[in-house]
């Protein structure tokens, strides 16, 4: 009966058993995946977490260095590209030491597959101070001899804009 030849000679096995130590061994200096997706807009930023959320993250061959995978929209992956050293830099300075090796930028619709939906939350924008009553005054003004009262509504809020706008320069 012939020997069985393999291919792997073993080291498959080995680099499983490896993984697993190594994973353990992390998990051991702090770095845990919940820590990263709970406290994801503290640790990148505000402008970061408003355009990215993270997904997932993964150990690679040999467990050394992990892949984090981050999940944002068709416009704002070449920005989050661009980011992808500073992103890392900030995790690791969290954890003390080089926990993500690598960051994966994955695109997604913000409406589509149910696994690949978007939940952004966007900053708002900053209120407008209401016009004053001199400022609605004038635009009153000009706009009394229109006739059609949708038109002049339409024009008394352009004019309370533009008024505004020049009073702040």
């Amino acid at each position: 009966m012939p020997k069985r030849k393999t291919t792997t000679y073993g080291f498959a096995r080995t680099s499983n058993l490896l993984q697993n130590q190594v994973r353990k061994a992390s998990e051991s200096r702090g770095f845990a995946q919940s820590r990263v997706l709970t406290h994801w807009e503290e640790i990148v930023g505000e402008d970061v977490a408003g355009m990215s959320r993270p997904v997932d993250i993964s150990y690679g061959r040999g467990g050394f260095g992990a892949t984090l995978s981050v999940l944002t929209n068709g416009a704002n992956a070449p920005l989050l590209q661009m980011k992808r050293e500073e992103i890392r830099t900030r995790i690791n300075a969290v954890y003390g030491y080089n926990a993500i090796a690598r960051i994966r930028v994955t695109q997604t619709a913000k409406t589509g597959f149910s696994e690949g939906q978007v939940d952004f939350t966007h900053r708002k924008k900053p209120q407008k101070p209401a016009p004053s009553r001199e400022t609605i005054a004038k635009a009153q003004e000009v706009t009394h001899e229109v006739a059609d009262d949708s038109l002049r509504a339409a024009l008394e809020r352009l004019a309370t804009n533009v008024i505004s706008k020049s009073n702040r320069a």
